[in-house]
């Protein structure tokens, strides 16, 4: 069957590595488990779908309570909730600096949920090829040592089959980290942005008038400035 055919065509790949190859294999099933998991989260989450933020936050900028509030509750992403109770608590008597610490610290704190397993990712990208070279270093270390009780009676492909097997873990090492690397880069980048996106909606909520001023003069308000990041 070919599900059997590839489980053996794996435990021969792991008998040619060693166990630095099976420890890297685990790894990158690992790797694989988290970026899934990542993938539905954020999908869950509606990182990046801000359309209708951003439409909401142009009707509370332009002044239109009503029509701010209903694109904020057709939007998917995480942060509506939080964009909703801005704009509630922005209406009330409540001090502007706690309100909007409060408000950050609150986008913070979802924002640093969908951060988890992040340096788990990073581990792995960073410690994938130094097994890979350890595998390495382990391997050449063997062939060297057949090498030597071979004596005077040298076979060129001994030495040359020992070395293509070690490096064959720096091979893997590798093909787990970049791969691993490149899809944490632009996990972060997203979450980067939704940081950027929920600031600046903050700001724009609690100061609508004093943002557009900004906007259009290029400096920014006293009120804004306190609370940049």
């Amino acid at each position: 069957m070919p599900l059997e055919q590839a489980f053996a065509a794996l435990r021969g790949f792991v008998d040619l590595g060693g166990p630095v190859v099976a420890v890297l294999l685990g790894l990158s099933v690992l790797a694989l488990a988290v970026v899934l998991f990542k993938f539905w989260q954020f999908h869950r989450a509606g990182v990046g779908r801000r359309d209708a933020l951003n439409r909401a936050l142009g009707e509370w900028d332009a002044g239109s309570v009503g029509g701010a509030r209903s694109a904020v509750a057709d939007s998917p992403n995480h942060l509506a909730p939080l964009l909703a109770e801005a704009m509630s608590a922005a209406r009330s008597d409540q001090d502007a600096t706690r309100l909007a610490e409060r408000l950050n610290a609150r986008a913070e704190a979802q924002l640093a949920r969908l951060e988890s397993a992040f340096r788990l990712l990073d581990s792995i990208a960073q410690i994938a090829p130094l097994l890979g070279l350890f595998g390495t270093v382990l391997g050449m270390i063997e062939a060297f040592r057949k090498l030597q009780e071979a004596g005077s009676s040298v076979d060129p492909s001994l030495l040359a089959g020992g070395i293509w097997v070690a490096l064959m873990t720096t091979a893997v090492g590798l093909a787990v980290a970049m791969p691993t690397s490149l899809i944490l880069t632009w996990l972060e980048s997203r979450v980067f942005r939704e940081r950027v996106f929920a600031d600046k909606a903050i700001q724009m909520i609690l100061c609508p008038g004093d943002f557009g001023a900004e906007t259009a003069t290029g400096t920014a308000p006293a009120a804004a400035l306190g609370h940049a990041h």
